[in-house]
């Protein structure tokens, strides 16, 4: 049997353990596919999204379930779901779905279509806000950050006034204003006013890389300015970016239920799950399923992606530089 001299054995063999040198890419895969958590939260959040886009169709394409969510009907056994969950050897109806797994509302419309809806409207608004606003908060942090002096000072104040208005006033405000234009419209709405917090954070990482010594040298050889920020700043926050991007669409989920409940979120005729709870408020002491059904959505969304951003921010943490086998 071959032994390794200690002139050829690696350091990681003698503390009898295997270092594998990995890209920095590859380092932050390997951490975040073992976050159980955040592979938890992915799981979860891929599953709402197949069930509500394939079950009642989007964007004129079918889906499997055989009910739409404008039809009326008569409303049946009181509209309450025909959900089954129990097997029949623990004294329950058996696994099945039902008629109506989630009951009807007051005119007899099928529930689960109702709430596969919302949950599409809710998750569309929240991507294209998390989007802006990531896009908004990017540009103005980075030129702040860069360039400094009268255009930071002008960028940063407007922030600074921006962060004094209660985010869900303006939010409203906007809301009320733009919300019958389409859940598009109205996500750009919310994204031009929740990127604030981004722009200060990614501020504060480029007066630390302004500094360094690989943008001083890339200064020095002439290298435009804009080049500078995108090909050698950006990629050395873009850690940052992603994990605030997922928290900023957790957040908007909440913001765009708020908003739709106090009624200047999605207008009718279409829904989402914050108008849903809005409209079916007075049903919670009645008839429960027309309450909790949207609003275990609401929760189960916000975790799932909440627990995706911690995932990704300890992925991206530069302190676990080395992954063991």
């Amino acid at each position: 049997m071959p032994w390794a001299s200690p002139a050829t054995a690696a350091p990681g063999d003698a503390q009898g353990m295997t270092v594998v040198a990995r890209t920095q890419a590859q380092m932050v895969r390997r951490r975040f596919f073992r976050h159980r958590a955040a592979m938890s939260g992915l799981v979860v959040l891929v599953l709402i999204v197949l069930l509500a886009f394939s079950s009642i169709g989007f964007a004129n394409v079918p889906g499997w379930w055989d009910k739409d969510y404008w039809s009326i009907a008569t409303v049946e056994n009181g509209g309450r779901p025909t959900l089954s969950v129990v097997p029949t050897w623990l004294g329950g109806d058996g696994l099945h779905l039902g008629e109506h797994p989630f009951g009807q509302d007051n005119v007899g419309k099928d529930y689960f279509a109702l709430t596969m809806r919302g949950v599409q409207q809710s998750i569309t608004i929240a991507f294209i806000v998390g989007i802006v606003g990531t896009f908004i908060g990017t540009v103005v942090g980075a030129t702040a950050g860069y360039f400094r002096g009268r255009v930071e000072a002008v960028l940063m104040r407007f922030t600074d006034v921006m962060i004094t208005i209660p985010l869900l006033v303006v939010a409203a405000v906007l809301g009320r204003r733009y919300g019958g234009s389409g859940i598009v419209v109205l996500g750009l709405v919310i994204g031009l006013v929740t990127w604030t917090g981004l722009a200060r954070l990614v501020r504060g990482e480029f007066l630390a890389l302004r500094e360094k010594e690989f943008v001083e040298a890339a200064r020095a050889a002439g290298t435009s300015a804009r080049r500078i920020i995108v090909k050698h700043m950006l990629p050395n926050i873009i850690g940052v970016i992603i994990v605030s991007a997922t928290l900023a669409i957790a957040a908007a989920i909440l913001l765009e239920a708020a908003l739709s409940f106090l009624g200047f979120g999605v207008q009718d005729p279409d829904t989402s799950l914050g108008k849903l709870i809005s409209t079916y408020q007075t049903a919670f002491s009645t008839r429960s399923w027309l309450f909790w059904f949207p609003g275990v959505f609401i929760i189960a969304i916000a975790l799932s992606v909440n627990f995706i951003g911690d995932g990704l921010r300890d992925a991206f943490d530069p302190r676990q530089n080395r992954v063991r086998d």
